[in-house]
């Protein structure tokens, strides 16, 4: 298998059931394209405007679902020095499966804040990712 490309993301189109008492969200089955196995699931939060970036990670695959709220998600090729950006939430209700080895951060677009769901690969081990700065990619958020 070669290096990982912006290309390796996966977007795949989740299915939201109405019910008269509220919406049945699917987020993965086992089935799936982009599932890598399972380590855990977490929620992230994210207020509207703020910015959590720059992480890469060695080892986990991410599946991405905002369940409520709307997120804008920049992934970065280090190698092509290109930027993908995937905008998902309440209008486009998808999961963004993402491969080990791609650099990435998220900006909040909603009020008062969204929610994140990470289908985790593996657990978490603070060893296995790589972090910068904000500013250490230097990317338009808006």
């Amino acid at each position: 298998m070669g290096p990982v490309t912006l290309n390796d993301i996966i977007v795949t189109p989740l299915n939201r059931i109405p019910t008269s008492g509220g919406d049945v969200m699917l987020a993965m089955k086992a089935v799936d394209a982009g599932y890598a196995g399972f380590g855990e699931a977490y929620f992230s939060c994210i207020a509207k405007g703020a910015i959590k970036a720059w992480k890469c990670h060695s080892l986990m695959t991410m599946n991405l679902v905002v369940p409520l709220g709307y997120v804008r998600f920049v992934f970065y090729d280090n190698n092509g020095k290109t930027f993908r950006v995937e905008d998902i939430g309440n209008e486009r209700f998808v999961r963004l499966s993402v491969p080990p080895g791609i650099w990435f951060g998220f900006r909040g677009l909603t009020e008062p804040q969204s929610i994140i769901l990470n289908i985790a690969s593996i657990l978490h081990d603070p060893n296995e990712v790589q972090r910068l700065p904000t500013d250490g990619i230097i990317h338009d958020w808006s």
